[in-house]
């Protein structure tokens, strides 16, 4: 079904729409969310204010934006999609001349009172592009040199502007998002294979400019691939951080210390226990089965946003819902590696679970884009 015929299908109205929304999940997003608020109380010894309240009020705020989403028609976000992808280009841009510094990074937009990090929109928005532009696309020409291209350019052109901010694991996730939409829009496997050596002869040229003056990565960059590839090289400077966190990660065994008695966290041993290892006081607190529970949360959403897009008929919904999954699955997938030890540490949070409220907005606005596309996917009438 095409874009225009899709829009000129009548959509549901009133009672409907909340009867057509996937509870499911909904039910499955609460529930990360809810292990986030119990592990934001663990991690701050028992002080609901600090880190655990002030999430659950994000959270409230963030759901309640999902569902606004959601019930506006899915053909307006189509037609939104190029607007929101050069407003979030706008925004980067703006950031790399105007932007407020912090940890050392150039990230921020200071908007009055608000503080906003547009890199966090940008992974939305890429998405939303791609899927509006092969919805465009005749799908014969899906894989021309040409046309692959300008996909790669509506991709590549933030990613670079947030490389530059430095914020590595957002750019990555950018391209991971929009390369998956391409996957699945049907462009030729050729193409992954192309970039795929590309990354290789990539990687080693960025090993090989360290300590030149073309040197293409920070020097902080460089030190968390040493941590990575040998965790033991500096074990009490940069490697101390990735030591500590598999310690939390194993002393956990099958089923944990315990609800609030990780020593690792309580002790400030872990670092960033509330952010990008909360996943490690979770292990430690609950041990293996806890984190397999969570996995399964996740695993959930990722399984019920497939069945979504297979029950669509809209290319747009389908290819958006998909992209929303992916972008989804590499957040967590990228941030339980990089605890593990399995990945460099790149500073990306465990999503909903992590405390913060602009990765956790993004989110759920990503997903209420997914609400959106099941609540006015077209149904038989009686």
């Amino acid at each position: 079904m095409s874009y225009l015929e899709y829009n000129v299908k009548r959509s549901p109205s009133g009672l409907r729409k909340v009867l057509y929304v996937n509870w499911v999940l909904v039910l499955l997003l609460s529930a990360v969310a809810c292990v986030g608020f119990l592990q934001l109380y663990s991690v701050s010894g028992g002080d609901f204010s600090r880190w655990a309240e002030p999430q659950m009020q994000r959270f409230a705020l963030s759901i309640t934006v999902m569902f606004v989403i959601a019930f506006v028609p899915l053909w307006f976000w189509r037609s939104m999609a190029g607007m929101a992808y050069a407003v979030s280009v706008l925004l980067l841009l703006g950031v790399e001349f105007f932007g407020s510094i912090g940890m050392g990074a150039q990230r921020w937009l200071e908007l009055g009172p608000i503080r906003l990090q547009p890199s966090e929109m940008t992974k939305i928005t890429v998405i939303m592009a791609i899927a509006a532009y092969y919805d465009w696309l005749d799908i014969r020409k899906v894989s021309h040199p040409l046309w692959v291209g300008v996909a790669l350019l509506i991709i590549l052109v933030p990613a670079f502007l947030v490389v530059k901010q430095p914020d590595l694991g957002t750019a990555l996730l950018i391209i991971g998002g929009g390369g998956m939409v391409m996957f699945f829009a049907g462009v030729s496997l050729w193409y992954f294979g192309g970039v795929i050596a590309l990354v290789v002869g990539l990687i080693s040229v960025v090993f090989a400019s360290r300590g030149t003056s073309w040197q293409l990565l920070h020097d902080y960059q460089f030190r968390r691939i040493d941590t990575f590839l040998d965790p033991s090289l500096d074990p009490l400077g940069t490697s101390y951080h990735i030591n500590q966190a598999m310690i939390a990660l194993g002393s956990g065994g099958l089923s944990g210390r315990g609800f609030m008695q990780g020593t690792q966290s309580r002790l400030n041993f872990l670092p960033e226990k509330q952010t990008d290892f909360i996943f490690n006081t979770l292990a430690e607190e609950f041990g293996f089965i806890g984190g397999v529970f969570l996995l399964a949360l996740y695993v959930g959403i990722i399984v019920t946003c497939v069945v979504a897009a297979m029950q669509s008929r809209n290319r747009f919904a389908a290819l958006l819902i998909l992209g929303i999954a992916s972008n989804f699955f590499l957040y967590f997938a990228v941030n339980m590696a990089m605890v593990m030890g399995l990945a460099p540490v790149v500073g990306v949070p465990l999503p909903l679970v992590s405390y913060g409220g602009s990765a956790m907005l993004m989110i759920l606005i990503g997903f209420g884009l997914v609400q959106s596309a099941c609540i006015h996917r077209p149904r038989e009438r009686a």
